[in-house]
């Protein structure tokens, strides 16, 4: 299995497929390079995925480090270790985030960004739902009972097949004895719960230093972590964005809809 080593020492896991321009896809908060797993049949370019630290099947590490800033600066070691001197940053959710922190800290480092489901402001009741299951075993047994459970409490989330639902457990949860088990360091919670205890930082600045990049946006019509006004807002500022809401879908789209794959494409071909 490819990992590579960052600077402190921590092996971090990837996976690097097809042919084209390099696009490092970035997953949400808790999750893993199985985020992409429904779309990477249908994008045209070599797609580069990586699980942070302390996820995944990468090493955990001192939770200290559970950071957007190490995350990002992780992200440009799996670069130079690719020897790659520009990518596109595809980012799901925390990953939406660290590609706007690239472009105020790394711009010459990117060709662009696509933001699925993310945005310079976070809703309240998305910040809540993350602070009730991160860093805790599910409740459920079996794969099979997670799945049955997801289908029924994401009602949001309109026709998707219980073979959805099971890839989605299966991707993140490991199946046990004792029950199932999150495929992540239980103590990202404590770093994620103290950084949010704090004034929440105005991210504006880091959405507007993606400027002269070729943006994409996309959103779940029915997410609680990316509101319709900040969704405007954000393509009032980027006209020129590729944007889409996605219909039946809540935080975060899957990105294998028809609204997702039109937008991303699209993008791939402006990069």
């Amino acid at each position: 299995m490819p990992h590579f080593t960052a600077q402190d020492g921590t092996r971090l896991y990837y996976t690097d497929t097809g042919e084209g321009l390099p696009v490092l896809a970035l997953a949400g908060l808790t999750r893993n390079t199985a985020d992409f797993d429904h779309v990477a049949p249908h994008l045209n370019c070599r797609l580069i995925r990586m699980d942070y630290r302390g996820r995944g099947q990468s090493d955990w590490a001192d939770p200290a480090s559970y950071t957007i800033p190490q995350e990002a600066q992780d992200a440009i070691a799996l670069l130079d270790h690719l020897n790659i001197e520009k990518a596109a940053i595809l980012g799901t959710s925390r990953g939406g985030l660290i590609g706007m922190v690239l472009a105020a800290t790394a711009k010459n480092r990117l060709l662009g960004v696509a933001l699925n489901d993310i945005g310079p402001y976070i809703e309240a009741a998305g910040l809540s739902v993350i602070k009730d299951y991160i860093g805790r075993n599910p409740p459920q047994k079996t794969h099979a009972d997670a799945a049955a459970f997801r289908a029924k409490a994401w009602s949001h989330f309109k026709g998707v097949p219980m073979d959805r639902w099971l890839a989605e457990v299966a991707a993140h949860y490991s199946e046990t004895p004792d029950g199932l088990v999150i495929k992540y360091d239980p103590k990202l919670a404590d770093t994620v719960l103290a950084a949010s205890a704090n004034l929440a930082p105005d991210l504006w600045p880091v959405f507007d230093a993606m400027a002269g990049l070729p943006l994409a946006i996309l959103r779940g019509d029915a997410s609680d972590l990316l509101s319709v006004p900040t969704f405007e807002e954000m393509r009032n500022r980027r006209p020129d964005a590729h944007a889409a809401t996605v219909l039946g879908r809540g935080h975060v789209p899957f990105l294998d809809e028809p609204e997702s794959l039109g937008v991303l494409n699209d993008w791939i071909l402006s990069l």
